[in-house]
């Protein structure tokens, strides 16, 4: 009989965890995507209708080099959305603390051991594999990390009135009667909630799209209604896309959020309706 999935619940998250001391992959905590998918209408394999991955930033990485010498990078990840599993962010934080004591033999070493480590756990389950994007950043370049605002017309200039604090697809209006326009649209007040520990999330979106023009203020508020939702950045954003793709029917649609960083990570997704290059992880004032 086939065991049941893992549930969030059943993750470290909102539980004393003790520190592994020494370097351990079984820390990791995968979670299916598909069980939120299927709440959006999205079936057990079906094509899914956007492409995409999860960009996860690790401010927190460090290991100990042959002759016991703490060593310190920044991480970038790249998790493709057609992965099976999704990482539990605690378990991802839990996983990179075990490598604090643990002896490497270089950096590539270290990058290897996460590449191989993450992507196991992000198809396990799946017939299929593949290799996530995985850049270990050395301290000589820190200084080239760049700090900058998502592009775009800002929402937040217009002044609505709120009432709305879980998500509330109702608000989203085009108008399909005019000629189709491309706009870029950005707003600093994305939050919601821990779908397990109820701790707020901050985040920005950007939201690119092609088609019939979107009530900005109407979109402004559905950004807003997320404030209260409990759900995992990734689920947020997959929430958005489908919302905007089925209510507002545009030709072409981008979503990209980045959320300000919790335990020393943060995680972006990206979702689009076609293939395209992600974006350059760029932070945020914020993160």
């Amino acid at each position: 009989m086939t065991a049941p999935d893992p549930s969030p619940t059943q993750s470290p998250l909102g539980k004393a965890s003790a520190y592994a001391d020494q370097y351990d992959r079984s820390l990791l905590f995968p979670l299916p995507r598909q069980t939120n998918r299927t709440a959006l209408g999205l079936a057990p394999g079906q094509a899914l209708p956007f492409f995409g991955a999860d960009l996860w930033t690790g401010y927190e990485v460090s290991w100990l080099n042959l002759r016991g010498k703490p060593q310190v990078a920044l991480l970038q990840a790249q998790i493709p959305c057609e992965t099976p599993q999704l990482i539990e962010s605690k378990s991802f934080k839990l996983y990179l603390n075990s490598f604090n004591n643990t002896r490497f033999a270089s950096i590539d070493a270290v990058r290897e051991h996460l590449r191989t480590d993450l992507s196991a756990a992000a198809w396990q389950g799946s017939a299929q594999t593949g290799s996530i994007g995985l850049r270990l950043i050395a301290p000589e370049d820190f200084d080239q990390q760049a700090i900058e605002e998502l592009s775009g017309l800002n929402l937040d200039r217009l002044d609505v009135e709120c009432t709305d604090y879980h998500p509330a697809p109702e608000l989203l209006h085009a108008n399909h009667d005019e000629a189709p326009v491309t706009e870029v649209l950005t707003s600093r007040l994305l939050k919601s909630n821990c779908l397990v520990t109820g701790q707020p999330d901050w985040g920005s979106v950007q939201i690119s799209y092609s088609g019939a023009q979107i009530d900005q203020e109407g979109l402004l508020r559905y950004i807003v209604s997320f404030r209260n939702h409990n759900e995992f950045h990734e689920q947020c954003v997959e929430r958005i896309f489908m919302d905007i793709w089925q209510r507002c029917r545009p030709i072409k649609l981008t979503v990209y959020a980045r959320y300000t960083r919790r335990g020393g990570l943060d995680i972006n997704p990206l979702r689009t309706s076609h293939p395209m290059q992600l974006p350059p992880s760029v932070r945020t004032a914020r993160q």
